[in-house]
Formats: C-alpha cells, structure tokens, sequence
C-alpha cells in the first residue's frame, strides 16, 4: 500500500553517551585507552540510525563526569547511555547523572564471545571486563535515587580490532542481536517525550456527552506530557471550508480514490450504502478543510467530536470528518473520535514509533475463534490496513446524529499490540500494553473498521486482565511486537506502565 507524506516530521530522540575508564590504566596499558574510545566510535554510528547522538567521548575522572553532565545538559538530551568499557570507580561517574537528570541506561557490551584464556593479557582482559564495575554503578545509582536500566550481551562489531587477541566480530550473535533491539528500542522511545513536549493537540468541539472515562483535564494532559492542547471551535472549521475550492475538492477526491475503495451497498446492512456523489464531495471538501485547520493552527494530533442540533451547519459539517481524519491519520496527524484526548496520546506514540496507531475499541468477541474485534466507526490508519480500506455510506451513525462516509478496514495480519492510555483515581496517565495477532478471520460489512486479535489468553481471560486496570474504552491498535518498546516510553514519561 502507497504511504502518504507526513504533515509534520516526527523529532529524533537526543541521547547522550560516553565511555568509562580508570584514569591510571592508560599509562599502564598502552592502547587500551584508544581501543576504547573506538568502541565508542562504533557504538555512536549504531546508535546514529535512530537518533540524534551526543558522544562525550572518555570519562575517567570526577572532574571530567561533571564536565560530561554540563556537556549533556547544553544539549539537552533525552537519555544517557553509561558504556561501561573497563573498569572504572563509580566516584569518576556519578557526577555525570547528578548534573545530567535524563534517564541513564548502562552499557555492559563484551567486544568477544570468548577470552583467547592461552593468550590474553592484563591489558587485554581489562578491554572485555565491562561487566565488572557495572555492579557498582547500580548500587551507587540506587543509593542516590537514579533510575537507572542496564543492557547486556556482546558489543556487535562487524571486525576484529589490530590489537585485539581474540575474534570480536560479533554481529550476528544472539547475544549482540538482542542488546541492539535493546539499545534501539530505547533510543527509539526515547523520540515519543521529545516530541509530545514539542506538540500541538487539537480539541475540536467536545467529549462526547457521558462518557466519563475519556473526560480529561488539559493541565494534566500538558503536565504529564507537555503536549499544548490548543481548544478549537466549529466555527474555526467552517471558516475554513467556505474558502475551499473546487480544485482542492477535485484533488483531494483523486487522493481519496486512490487510498481507498469505494463500495456498493452492503450486502447485510441496510443503513450501510454505496456512498453517493454528493456524499463523497462533501466528505472530500470537508477532508480539504481540515488540513487547512492543522497546519493553520500548527497541529500534531487531534481529538474531536461534536453534537449538534439537527439538521443544523455544524451537524452536517461533522457528518464529513471520517475520510478527512483518516487521511490525517495517515499524514502522522492521529486523529481521535468521541473527544478522546487520552487516545490521541496513544495514537501519537505509536505513531511516532511508526509502528501505526488505529483508533478502535472491542467490538465483539468470536468465541469460536477465540478472538476479539476491534475497531470504530473510524478513523483508521490507513498505512496500516490490509489492502485498500472500504468507504460505505452510512444512512445512520450508530449512537450518534447524522449520516455521513464512513471507512470499513482491518489492520493487516500478524503481530499487533495495543496501546490505552487511561488515567487513575490520582490523576496520573497510566499505559496498558498487550500484544496479539491480527487474524484473517471474518468481519461485518457495516461501514466500521473491524480486526479480529487472538491474544495469549481465552477472551475471557485476557478480558477480566484489562477491565480490571480500569481502561479508558478506546485503545490505539499497533502492528508490530510493542510490548518493549511501549514499556520504555511510559518509563521516560514516568508512567506506570502495564503488560498484560
């Protein structure tokens, strides 16, 4: 399926590193010190595919880690990689992480598989020995209250160093495979706090009325994320539509016959039709108005709803949002229905992982195939569909005024994991991860977006687990194993954080 070009580009994490060493060895050692520091070089490049790398280079003293901490802070970085290269004192460390408070993360990445024991030197052994004062950095980063993660397994270099009396290439072990998932994984999370602080979210209009679990507060919203939430009106919407054109009309009607296909009537329904000619010119100019409205107002998601009178100019404009907030979706503006503010954070963060980020809730569960489907009346992810997603004409939204187009899809099949953000009795943003599979099971044709997930457990099982984390009732479905990768995001944004 053809990708849309994204409205905004998502920032890159920016992470700090730097590599540890004893002071006194490098006089003793002759080019242990210069080994190291290539190590690091390595470790820099990898890291460099997913973000936006700040190597400090050798630490191997007090003063030099309190130099390292003022260093990372000028750059504001969003982690600290610890790459524990030999041994070094944690008093020639901690410093670092007392200056610099962003998240640490401790390397313990062994250059070889295998000590050459016949052959091996002092010098040598102290190149491979990160494991040894990695003890001690945990026990003085617990003691002054840092939290801090370790990765450990092989270094993963693709050669073996001159100096080197070993093998050291490395690369495709298990071992070096999983650090670097690891290490990518965090580096990758860390992208999602740098650009929620950097982001505009769109309120249009209102919570959908009663649904209490998805009613938040925008200074929590913005104090434990630092996303702006910018409060639109209707009125901002139709200022904008009175100004579209039929150019743009036509052009955004030849996007949308290329990303989706039309349908017939349903052949079960009788409120789900071919949508007509005026339906999806409308839909098609309101679509056209609504990327107006994000990049006017320098949006990055958007959560929205609105209950008109009927038959009234707003309720009539609103019928048209589902092709158009799709569309946004797909662009890298996630866009939530019902008003669901604390959706459109889970939709973003999978989102900027570019793992998708659908907006769905549980539709029913088979339990022949012991399978739950989720979904909503839209708006999908497009880039994450399993083949061109279906537009039907609906005569009726269900629990709602209005008729309108709306997108009947199912995410592709394989790996998913969903993301719900909902929020406890204190206040506090907590993260609900589960992973599945995407099925090829059967879905109605109804005009919603339908995927069948087989989770871990029976239905029934895995159904009491979440309900019991009191969840708000929308999720954002991803693709992909997330689990990891979720995991880190809510421990840089401090959220509690849990897998079922």
């Amino acid at each position: 399926m053809q990708s849309l070009s994204p409205v905004k580009s998502i920032k890159k994490g920016r992470v700090g590193l730097y590599t540890i060493g004893l002071q006194a060895y490098w006089n003793q050692f002759p080019g242990l010190k210069e080994r190291l520091m290539e190590y690091g070089s390595f470790i820099e490049k990898k890291m460099s595919k997913y973000g936006e790398v700040y190597n400090f280079g050798l630490v191997d003293s007090e003063s030099k880690a309190r130099r390292a901490g003022e260093w990372f802070n000028e750059r504001n970085v969003d982690l600290v990689f610890c790459h524990s290269g030999t041994y070094s004192t944690s008093s020639a460390i901690l410093p670092v992480h007392q200056i610099c408070k962003a998240p640490a993360v401790i390397l313990n990445l062994q250059p070889t598989e295998r000590i050459n024991y016949e052959k091996t030197t002092t010098g040598e052994w102290l190149a491979h020995c990160g494991a040894c004062p990695t003890p001690e950095i945990s026990n003085i980063f617990n003691r002054s209250g840092i939290k801090f993660r370790v990765v450990n397994g092989l270094l993963g270099l693709d050669y073996t160093p001159a100096i080197s009396l070993t093998n050291e290439k490395t690369n495709d072990r298990k071992e070096a495979i999983a650090a670097w998932n690891q290490i990518n994984e965090w580096i990758r999370a860390a992208s999602v706090p740098r650009t929620l602080r950097h982001s505009r979210f769109g309120f249009l209009g209102n919570t959908y009325s009663g649904m209490l679990d998805m009613y938040s507060d925008f200074t929590m919203i913005q104090a434990q994320t630092g996303v702006h939430v910018e409060v639109l009106e209707m009125c901002d919407l139709d200022r904008l539509l009175k100004d579209v054109t039929e150019f743009e009309v036509k052009s955004k009607l030849e996007e949308v016959y290329q990303f989706f296909e039309i349908s017939g009537d349903s052949p079960s329904d009788p409120i789900a039709k071919k949508p007509t000619p005026e339906q999806m010119e409308w839909s098609c100019k309101v679509a056209v108005a609504q990327e107006k409205l994000v990049r006017e107002y320098d949006l990055d998601a958007l959560s929205y709803y609105y209950h008109g009178s009927p038959n009234s100019e707003y309720e009539k404009l609103q019928s048209g949002f589902i092709v158009g907030h799709s569309l946004l979706t797909a662009k890298g503006i996630p866009c939530a229905g019902e008003g669901d503010l604390k959706t459109a954070v889970a939709m973003k963060i999978s989102d900027i992982l570019g793992t998708g980020g659908s907006f769905s809730e549980i539709v029913v569960v088979d339990y022949i195939d012991e399978t739950i489907l989720l979904g909503h009346d839209g708006p999908f992810h497009l880039a994450i569909s399993d083949g061109k997603p279906i537009l039907r004409g609906m005569g009726l939204y269900h629990g709602k005024q209005g008729t309108g187009v709306s997108v009947e899809a199912k995410v592709k099949t394989g790996p998913i994991t969903t993301l719900n953000v909902t929020q406890t009795g204190d206040g506090r943003l907590k993260l609900i991860v589960s992973e599945g599979i995407s099925t090829n099971g059967p879905i109605m044709r109804i005009g919603n977006t339908q995927t069948p997930v087989k989770f871990k457990e029976h239905p029934d099982v895995y159904m009491e687990r979440w309900f019991n984390e009191a969840p708000t009732h929308h999720c954002a479905l991803s693709i992909g194993n997330n689990e990891g990768l979720f995991t880190k995001v809510g421990e840089l944004l401090n959220c509690k954080t849990i897998s079922l």
